[in-house]
């Protein structure tokens, strides 16, 4: 049976066609920032959710037919939105791997975050933080949680050594690589971490 004739006489929302499918994309991308991937998700799910009202025949052949001409229809007007610049791939991953590194989160975190979204291997290459970044995000994370020096630093009695593995592994969920991590987690001077955190370079 047809999408079209498998959704007669039911109650709610009609099935979707090119002009329904279009308001629904144009309300998704007014309301949230977003990928091409995860727009494409969206249309998919409505379209599973409510039928395709197309004019495909009834019978295994027209499920087909529909079912392609519903997938054509999506894949076309995903692709003319990126053309339009109503979603863009490449601002979306700047503004996700910034808000993420802002708020403490390590390389890979950022990395896995633009993957689940659908970002090509290019982009996510291209927002990978640079060193100072990586530094920066970690002190983010250590200042916020007091790990290291940052526990004395807010009038907490030293840390004990064997919490050290347990804020290693913190920082390492956070995304943090091991060699950053260890060096705030060991460190117990606050200020010479803030400095070695605006070097680019080494282990300086």
């Amino acid at each position: 049976m047809s999408d079209k004739r498998r959704n007669e006489g039911r109650k709610g929302p009609p099935p979707l066609n090119q002009t329904r499918l279009e308001e629904l994309a144009l309300a998704y991308v007014a309301r949230f920032a977003t990928t091409q991937a995860k727009l494409r998700l969206y249309l998919q799910r409505k379209t599973r959710e409510r039928g395709w009202d197309g004019d495909s025949e009834d019978g295994r052949d027209g499920e087909r037919s529909g079912a392609g001409e519903a997938s054509g229809a999506l894949e076309e007007l995903v692709g003319r939105y990126a053309e339009k610049g109503y979603v863009d791939d490449a601002a979306w991953a700047k503004m996700k791997a910034g808000s993420l590194l802002r708020r403490g989160y390590g390389a890979r975190r950022v990395g896995e975050a633009l993957g689940q979204a659908g970002v090509n291997e290019d982009l996510r290459a291209e927002q990978r933080p640079g060193l100072g970044e990586q530094r920066r995000a970690a002190l983010v994370l250590a200042r916020r949680r007091r790990f290291g020096p940052f526990a004395v630093q807010c009038g907490e009695s030293e840390v004990d050594p064997k919490l050290h593995d347990k804020q290693l592994a913190a920082m390492l969920r956070a995304g943090h690589p091991l060699d950053i991590a260890r060096r705030i987690v060991e460190s117990d001077d606050a200020d010479a971490l803030e400095e070695w955190g605006e070097s680019e370079f080494g282990d300086d």
